[in-house]
């Protein structure tokens, strides 16, 4: 296990604690307009351990293959569990959004592990670097519109609707993103379908 590898664990536990900030606050004594921040610091946590595992990895010759299987996985585990938590209010946005990142993932993560098991990896695609970066970016923007939310400043109905706004976007990208990866890789997948 390298400092590259901790890094990327961290991210996989930042998850539960996004949902616990979130929807469960009230039990840890904290105030409505303080949870936000607390959402805003977990954020910067993962974004930062995201943006430097690759980068130790690469400056200190720390690139293993756990750190190239666990980095993705724990990059869509953490993003996928910050969008699921806003399933539930107030930001409530619609389950079926959700289903579209966790397909695509599970999808192309299947089909990377099938892939490496026949001795073949099929490489990352810049759409794929820009997908993740849409969604953190949406994830961002859904904490900073809890702020005026929690202040009174901003109505229920406005922050729905700006939030699925945003992860209806983020979801037409991941779209996008998955049908790249296949078209970019279908020889292989021919390859692996034999």
């Amino acid at each position: 296990m390298s400092i590259a590898n901790w890094l990327t664990l961290t991210r996989l536990f930042i998850g539960p604690l996004f949902f616990l900030a979130y929807s469960e606050y009230a039990k840890f004594g904290i105030a409505p307009t303080t949870a936000p921040f607390i959402l805003l610091f977990l954020w910067c946590i993962a974004e930062l351990t995201d943006s430097l595992d690759g980068f130790i990895a690469r400056r200190y010759n720390q690139v293993t293959n756990l750190g190239k299987i666990l980095d993705p996985m724990a990059d869509s585990i953490y993003r996928t569990s910050a969008l699921l938590t806003f399933t539930q209010g107030p930001v409530s946005i619609n389950l079926l959004l959700i289903f579209v990142f966790l397909y695509r993932d599970s999808m192309i993560g299947t089909l990377r592990t099938i892939c490496a098991l026949k001795g073949f990896a099929l490489a990352a695609r810049q759409s794929g670097k820009y997908k993740a970066v849409i969604q953190a970016v949406v994830i961002l923007l859904v904490i900073l519109l809890l702020i005026p939310y929690t202040h009174g400043l901003l109505s229920a109905e406005t922050l729905y609707l700006a939030s699925t706004v945003l992860v209806a976007i983020a979801a037409a990208y991941s779209i996008f993103s998955g049908y790249d990866y296949f078209q970019a890789n279908k020889q292989y997948i021919q390859k692996m379908m034999v």
